[in-house]
């Protein structure tokens, strides 16, 4: 099944010390890419011209407004049009269940020509989140690894060495912008090589993964997501971490993307 094999696939390039890039393009990043208002908040998100009653924590609040920060769509759609070998681009599938199945038929034509490097944007949370933990994880104990994360996140008790983190902070899809040179220069200065990069900040994280791929890719980047809250010591706010680390039964974790 090929939600199942393209998550080994990028498992393997770990353990074989083959370099690659993982972007993410999920229901957030399709809102901005589509020029829509976007509002997390505490109590109701606002997503274009519909607000809907449920909100996110303080450490995922964000905002998009289409007036302001244009930067951040056109960045967001280059990052996702980009083509390039061991670059691999996570988007939306047909799954009726799916929050963004909808625009399957949008993000196909915003894309081109559909290759191998074309994918799922939860490839490493639902059905494959148990492999991630059991998988993933340990592909990372013997590797190079940096993070960018949150200002809050505590990586003490991580379970592979952190070489070097990143912090972002509060709405950092539009003012932490300051991390894609910041991260150039480190890896420059440095002579960074053979470094696995993890990015745990929202939509910032494709654009600093397409920017740094395409100068420096003699490293790894992956979005992460929220899937290593845990390992974080953050609170586990999305259904399928409370299931699985609570012991708990939720639908996300038996549901796997389908083409």
């Amino acid at each position: 099944m090929k939600f199942k094999d393209d998550f080994f696939k990028l498992v393997n390039k770990i353990k074989s010390n083959e370099n690659f890039a993982f972007v993410r393009f999920s229901d957030g990043e399709i809102a901005i890419m589509q020029n829509k208002r976007l509002v997390l908040a505490d109590e109701h998100v606002i997503l274009g011209e519909t607000t809907h009653n449920f909100g996110y924590t303080t450490r995922d609040h964000k905002s998009f407004d289409p007036e302001k920060h244009q930067f951040l769509r056109d960045k967001l759609l280059e990052a996702y049009r980009y083509k390039a070998d061991n670059y691999f681009v996570g988007s939306t599938c047909r799954s009726c269940d799916c929050a963004s199945a909808e625009f399957k038929e949008w993000m196909l034509a915003e894309y081109g020509d559909i290759d191998e490097s074309y994918t799922f944007a939860n490839l490493l949370v639902n059905s494959n989140y148990p492999l991630f933990v059991n998988h993933f994880m340990k592909s990372l104990e013997d590797k190079k690894v940096a993070i960018v994360c949150n200002q809050s996140a505590d990586l003490s008790l991580m379970p592979f060495e952190v070489i070097k983190d990143f912090r972002v902070g509060k709405n950092c899809i539009v003012n932490d912008w300051h991390l894609v040179e910041d991260m150039k220069e480190y890896i420059r200065t440095n002579q960074i090589r053979d470094t696995i990069f993890l990015f745990a900040a929202s939509s910032l994280s494709e654009v600093l993964i397409y920017e740094l791929f395409k100068d420096y890719n003699q490293n790894t980047y992956i979005d992460i997501g929220t899937t290593m809250h845990k390992y974080m010591q953050m609170e586990l706010a999305r259904d399928y971490l409370k299931a699985y680390w609570n012991g708990g039964i939720h639908f996300e974790l038996l549901r796997s993307c389908n083409e």
